[in-house]
């Protein structure tokens, strides 16, 4: 039977993009199906570049606004927020068609519409206009990323109630938000804000922010965020929320340990309460394509599913919802297709929070380690004994690595502080090549240079650190 491609990318996100390019260029005939003309997914559209974008000009807002309290710096100084939005824009436009080049490059056929699975290897496309065409491939890959996880009782309008989409797109700075939800997400939006001289305050169940995280950073990263003006109220439910007549919204919140409840106003409430497998309409139930309990496709270790010629990526299935793991796994599984070796090592795979100061980590957390029952060293340096750091006056936070106790292999790194989402990759490369913190401390590294504090921090495992 003859195919009109060999695979079919359902996604143009991270995962989607690159698996198709990767696809194309080791001689696969290859095609993209995405529901925006623009091409990037969640990430680049509505996720990850925006929110950097919009972080990295609110960061350097806020950076004047120390310099003029410090007087290192003289005048009146005010942010243009209408310009920022155009800047973030122009970005995402810029990144997109990138893209488009790339595709056009390497000969990877885009299509523009909802795409729909009809029958085993038939693909059908349904673009705005309502008008269908049916496509064929030998192989599909379901690539069609996650959605923002929501609550009943809390209706999004994304102009009042915001979602992240609503949220990197507001017409003006709110006089006060509350964020529901103190993970990753709602604190990065939550901190470009807080720059701009919003009240913020988070609600979180939990009594914690970043379950996942390391307890350690955790609390180090609660502290600074509180120092920077966001305001946590811990072990603490979200009844619902609404528009009032004033414009502004209201949310009624109980205590989870005391059940006393209250009332809360603000300009803008943001729900980041994490999110969700996309997978609705995509007619996986035509082929009965098996799902897990938690909504996500179930995978082999080879990205199939339980249908032949059927594999899937990125955040539809278990596993971080990063949009490098995605791009990894996109990678991955053109080369499967294409009978060659493809694989993710998930245990080197970093995930990075940019407020500021960053915070990074990549492997095992010391919880983990401790309810593996694995034997471990701790080395930490902090970087207010940093040179760099020191010099540049953003000297905030520590470097903490953990190592097998035995064999000094690293196990994890952890990271909050100037450019970590940067320096922790020095930690991904030892991994991956089953370094040990001796390796690094061995290194020579130049200074002075915010990585010598990993440098210093390995060391310190063994208790051999120099400037502390």
């Amino acid at each position: 039977m003859s195919f009109d491609f060999d695979v079919v990318f359902i996604g143009g996100g991270p995962g989607g993009y690159v698996g198709a390019i990767k696809s194309a260029k080791i001689g696969l005939k290859t095609a993209c199906i995405d529901k925006r003309k623009t091409l990037g997914g969640t990430c680049l559209n509505v996720g990850c570049i925006p929110t950097k974008a919009l972080l990295e000009i609110t960061h350097k807002h806020y950076a004047v606004q120390d310099m003029l309290k410090s007087g290192l710096a003289k005048g009146n100084f005010e942010i243009n927020f209408d310009e920022m939005m155009k800047k973030k824009e122009k970005i995402v436009s810029t990144l997109s068609s990138g893209i488009d080049g790339l595709f056009t490059k390497n000969k990877v056929k885009k299509f523009t519409g909802f795409a729909k699975i009809v029958a085993k290897n038939t693909i059908e496309i349904k673009d705005e206009d309502g008008s269908l065409q049916t496509i064929t491939a030998k192989n599909i890959v379901i690539a069609t990323g996650s959605q923002v996880t929501t609550i009943p009782s809390v209706p999004i309008d994304e102009e009042v109630i915001v979602s992240s989409t609503g949220a990197l797109s507001l017409k003006k700075v709110p006089a006060s938000m509350i964020v529901i939800g103190a993970g990753v997400i709602g604190l990065a939006l939550g901190s470009v804000y807080a720059r701009l001289g919003t009240k913020v305050d988070v609600i979180e169940f939990l009594d914690r922010t970043t379950p996942a995280m390391d307890l350690e950073l955790s609390k180090e990263f609660e502290r600074i965020m509180i120092s920077q003006g966001i305001n946590f109220k811990f072990n603490t439910k979200v009844l619902g929320a609404k528009k009032v007549k004033s414009g502004k919204a209201e949310v009624e919140i109980e205590g989870v340990k005391d059940s006393k409840k209250e009332t809360l106003t603000a300009d803008i409430v943001l729900c980041a309460i994490g999110r969700k497998p996309y997978i609705e309409n995509l007619g996986i139930e035509t082929l009965a394509i098996k799902t897990t309990d938690r909504g996500f496709i179930a995978i082999d270790k080879h990205f199939k599913t339980n249908v032949e010629g059927v594999y899937a990526i990125g955040d539809v299935i278990p596993g971080l919802m990063l949009a490098h793991k995605s791009e990894e796994e996109g990678v991955a599984v053109a080369e499967i297709i294409a009978g060659k070796y493809g694989h993710v090592n998930y245990d080197c795979i970093p995930s990075v929070i940019y407020t500021h100061p960053e915070v990074a980590s990549v492997g095992k957390t010391e919880e983990e380690l401790k309810s593996q029952g694995i034997e471990y060293k701790v080395g930490k340096f902090k970087f207010i004994a940093n040179s760099r750091a020191k010099a540049v006056a953003d000297d905030e936070g520590f470097v903490k690595i953990l190592a097998c106790k035995k064999t000094d292999k690293i196990l994890g790194a952890h990271i909050i502080g100037r450019a970590a989402g940067d320096i922790i990759h020095e930690i991904c490369v030892a991994m991956e090549f089953g370094g040990s913190a001796e390796d690094v401390a061995r290194t020579c590294h130049a200074h002075p240079t915010l990585n010598e504090a990993i440098k210093e921090a390995c060391m310190a495992v063994d208790k051999a650190q120099i400037h502390s």
